[in-house]
């Protein structure tokens, strides 16, 4: 340790005395003060800034910074005197003791002094002051149960407030007394240790471009994963616990805070935010993993003023920038990735139908990927802002709903992420539309149209995509569900609904009812057979359809049948005239689209049909099914 004589504060001005009356008064002062000096300077088994000792150690502080005071009044009456030699080795030994001291107190109280432990305790009280603003640091109220003190927790026992305290005591004396040099080295060498040893635990490794760009995704995907756990906890009691315990011990410079804190965080809070900017620039990025992205932009926009607030010092400007380019790089590489699944929706071109006009996968996928993508409806919307949409030409008219102000988007939403949204929808159902046309049976093809915008509907429903879409959008494609629906049902069932006059209660002959019960019997039959295979997956949309067509069918068939049968009687109506009674045509009702063939083995009054059977499966009450 080289010598440090008189590096604080000038000498005051001379003070007119005697010189050896001076002398002699000096010599008084730094015997009683080496005295005090001498007693911790010496070997011993005692430490200095104990629990014990805590008097001794404010009164070697006091006798420290007399004895600075002291060489002060020597120099102004006698500059070459011989005293201020032994003063100053005097001063140097408990510099060395002071620095001894501090490095023990850094490394025995680690415990105390861990990064976790200081933000617990100072995150609700602590601010950071500047020149300029005075920041609260940790202001999400979501995470305040993370820092709850438990009073049985030896952290909150006071011993990382001793700790904090007795550091502080000796930074003060050793920078006021001009040894802030050796002070601040051990500092940095003790607490940089402990942030790169946090970081390494936290899995934070130093990737450069090229070992990103050459990793496998499942790779590269683990590590983002890892990250997106690191940096909360980086941010939130790392880097926040460091800047607080940089403030409190040395209070006394903001400058040794700046660049304390700036040395022992820098490279690690870079290494740790560069992460997502390299990922950001790997080659293949597909639509799969934009969710992971996602995860890091949220996990990074949501500790933004954090780390504004923790690295606000101008030389730490480095670390902010790279935050606000990872920031960047990512919404570059989310947008791509949405711009290709919007090309690869327009470039599917499956031509095979569904089986029963159940949901295409198409509509599975991008609906399933847009809920998730709406669960990050923040980050989106900040990330899709002031990305216009170019829709292309021309779009099937049966999809304008409302007078075709569903071609056109922005018209409707004033936020660019519920343009984007409701325009991927449009653009999928365009494409469902096309799929609905290979079916043969048209009444299909409207079921198929009505199952695939009641998946849509639900999905948006039942996500937080109607956040973004509003009810409006809903109440219209819930509309077009029915209208869909209702053209279903027409298609479907209009020759069995027809097949019985319009108003059963009508007087007619026994020959024309039976012409009308062989024709309903008919119609009815092949309705089912063709429609036992079809399928609505909606248990809601299915029961709807379901008890619409019962009400419609009972009705008449009802009042028919019970007004005609006495006269079929000695006709035996059961086996050939009246094969399906009202109770059975809601039993085989209730069987249909559940998309399976070979049901209804529901008892007839006659066997003479042979329609469905040969089934494994028993018709229970109210559609209940059991194999």
């Amino acid at each position: 340790m080289g010598k440090h004589l008189f590096r604080s504060s000038p000498p005051p001005e001379k003070q007119p005395a005697h010189q050896s009356l001076a002398e002699s008064a000096v010599q008084e002062c730094m015997s009683s003060i080496n005295a005090v000096i001498s007693k911790w300077t010496s070997p011993s088994d005692e430490f200095l800034f104990s629990t014990n000792s805590r008097r001794e150690a404010e009164e070697f502080v006091e006798a420290v910074t007399h004895l600075q005071s002291t060489m002060h009044r020597l120099v102004s009456v006698n500059p070459s005197s011989e005293k201020l030699v032994y003063a100053q080795n005097l001063m140097q030994s408990a510099m060395k003791l002071l620095e001894s001291e501090f490095h023990r107190v850094l490394k025995e109280n680690r415990q105390y002094l861990d990064p976790e432990c200081v933000s617990v305790r100072s995150y609700r009280s602590s601010r950071f002051s500047t020149s300029t603003a005075t920041t609260s640091v940790v202001s999400d109220s979501d995470d305040e149960s993370t820092y709850e003190e438990n009073p049985d927790d030896h952290r909150f026992s006071g011993g990382d407030t001793d700790a904090m305290d007795d550091l502080k005591m000796i930074a003060d004396c050793m920078i006021s007394t001009g040894y802030a040099k050796e002070c601040v080295g051990v500092y940095r060498k003790v607490r940089r240790s402990i942030v790169d040893e946090t970081l390494h635990n936290l899995a934070v490794e130093r990737l450069t471009l090229h070992q990103i760009q050459k990793m496998d995704w499942e790779v590269l995907e683990s590590k983002i994963k890892s990250w997106v756990r690191a940096v909360k906890l980086a941010v939130r009691s790392l880097f926040f616990g460091e800047r607080i315990l940089a403030d409190h011990v040395f209070s006394s410079s903001t400058n040794i805070v700046e660049s304390c804190f700036t040395d022992i965080t820098q490279e690690g809070a870079l290494t740790l935010f560069a992460f997502p900017e390299n990922a950001g620039k790997i080659k293949k990025l597909t639509p799969e993993k934009m969710f992971r992205f996602l995860d890091m932009y949220e996990s990074l926009a949501n500790l933004f003023v954090e780390i504004e607030s923790i690295f606000y010092f101008d030389s730490a400007a480095a670390v902010r920038s790279q935050v606000i380019n990872s920031l960047a790089r990512l919404g570059d590489a989310i947008r791509l990735m949405m711009t290709d699944f919007e090309l690869a929706i327009q470039k599917e071109t499956s031509k095979t139908p569904i089986t029963g006009g159940g949901v295409h996968p198409l509509t599975r996928y991008v609906m399933n990927y847009l809920s998730f993508l709406a669960d990050y409806r923040e980050s989106i919307a900040a990330i899709f802002e002031n990305w216009q949409l170019s829709v292309p030409s021309p779009l099937p008219e049966s999809l304008f709903i409302s007078g075709g102000d569903e071609a056109h988007p922005q018209d409707l939403y004033s936020s660019p992420v519920s343009v984007r949204i409701a325009w991927v929808i449009l653009l999928t159902l365009c494409k469902i539309d096309g799929k609905a046309q290979p079916y043969k049976d048209v009444a299909l093809s409207y079921l198929f149209l009505t199952n695939n915008l009641q998946y849509v509907v639900v999905k948006v429903r039942s996500s937080n995509l109607k956040l973004l879409l509003g009810d409006d959008w809903l109440v219209r494609h819930e509309a077009k569900v029915k209208q869909y629906a209702d053209k279903f049902e027409k298609l479907a069932w209009g020759k069995v609904l027809t097949a019985l006059p319009e108003n059963p209660a009508e007087e007619i002959s026994p020959e024309e009812a039976r012409n009308l019960f062989n024709r309903f019997n008919d119609e009815f039959e092949a309705s089912y057979r063709k429609q036992i295979s079809w399928v609505i997956p909606d248990p809601k949309l299915r029961d709807h359809i379901k008890i619409t067509l019962s009400q419609k069918l009972m009705l008449v068939c009802t009042e028919f049948y019970e007004i005609n049968r006495a006269g079929l009687v000695g006709d035996r109506y059961n086996e050939f005239i009246v094969r399906y009674t009202p109770e059975d045509i809601g039993n085989y009702l209730s069987d249909l689209y559940f998309g399976s063939r070979g049901s209804g083995s529901v008892s007839t009054k006659g066997s003479g049909s042979g329609f469905g059977t040969g089934s494994s499966t028993t018709v229970k009450p109210h559609g209940e099914r059991s194999h």
